[in-house]
């Protein structure tokens, strides 16, 4: 029985443990990141792929960093076949790399060599890119630079966001690597070099990245706004005077001669909002600072009451 260790953390890398655990690959170990507290109480809880692991008695190893630490001695100690990472969000040394007898392999969520990094799906999104999909490499000290051994698309649909693209994209992974590795174990597959005058980067979203711009476009907003659900959120510095995370807007087909902030129209179910270029994008979801997320029904009939056509709600200094 071919002999595997999976690192990977969130639940886009339990999706393809799950799968690699029913097609009856022998799991000798799980890496995974340590358990953080997660909510308001402070609750210390388990990384996904920890909880797949400890549901099928399998040993879990969760170094801080992997490179020269003892677990990553216990992973060369185990010889595996096949090292299979998936959203791991570490490089992995030259010999952990070469503890694996038939080679090192990652799931990544891109159309290599386009969005190298640790966050491909928010890029494609936010970008506007109408596909995306997943590329099996094999890894080498270099972020995601390995050859390929599959690709598979993905489209992204105009109500898709990084929550919903990760979903489909982890059992297209799984469907993807299931499919490929008794190819490669039969040596059937062929691995092809990237093209390295195609490559783009994605990397990790930063915190200036989760504001929102007046210069752009309605549609411009809503990529972004989706690219960050559901986290960390897209926001305003101020919508009415408060900082406000904007969760869902709909760009609309009609075009005003306002500058972009202000109300195009308002009632007591919906707020349009002008944007660069005279675009429209309704409001559908937001939430102010210190208060819950709310539908835009809620907030025009609570904090929102008073908003009227023309005025300027929304500033970005």
């Amino acid at each position: 029985m071919t002999s595997v260790v999976f690192m990977g953390t969130p639940q886009f890398a339990a999706t393809i443990l799950e799968g690699i655990l029913e097609a009856d690959y022998n799991v000798k170990a799980v890496v995974t990141q340590p358990d953080r507290f997660t909510g308001r109480k402070r609750v210390l809880t388990h990384p996904p792929v920890k909880q797949v692991a400890l549901a099928h008695h399998i040993q879990v190893l969760q170094p801080q960093k992997i490179s020269g630490s003892k677990e990553m001695k216990e992973v060369i100690a185990l010889q595996p076949d096949l090292i299979i990472t998936a959203a791991f969000g570490q490089f992995l040394p030259n010999a952990l790399i070469a503890a694996a007898k038939v080679g090192a392999i990652n799931v990544h969520g891109s159309l290599l060599p386009k969005y190298r990094g640790g966050a491909p799906v928010q890029y494609a999104i936010m970008n506007g890119d109408q596909r995306t999909g997943v590329t099996l490499i094999y890894m080498i000290k270099k972020m995601d630079a390995g050859a390929m051994l599959a690709q598979a698309e993905l489209p992204i649909t105009a109500t898709d966001d990084t929550g919903s693209i990760f979903e489909k994209m982890s059992i297209l992974g799984r469907q993807v690597l299931l499919e490929t590795l008794p190819k490669l174990l039969n040596g059937e597959v062929k691995a092809q070099p990237q093209d390295e005058e195609k490559v783009t980067f994605a990397p990790v979203i930063s915190a200036e990245q989760e504001k929102l711009s007046l210069t752009k476009t309605a549609q411009q907003l809503d990529w972004k706004i989706r690219a960050l659900r559901p986290k960390p959120g897209a926001y305003f510095k101020k919508v009415v005077g408060k900082r406000t995370k904007l969760w869902k807007i709909k760009p609309l087909a009609e075009t005003t001669s306002l500058a972009p902030g202000f109300v195009v129209a308002v009632d007591k179910q919906n707020l349009k909002v002008s944007a660069a270029k005279g675009t429209v994008y309704q409001i559908e979801q937001l939430q102010p600072a210190g208060k819950p997320k709310m539908e835009i029904t809620a907030y025009l009939n609570g904090q929102g009451q008073g908003i009227k056509a023309g005025q300027r709600i929304i500033e970005d200094e």
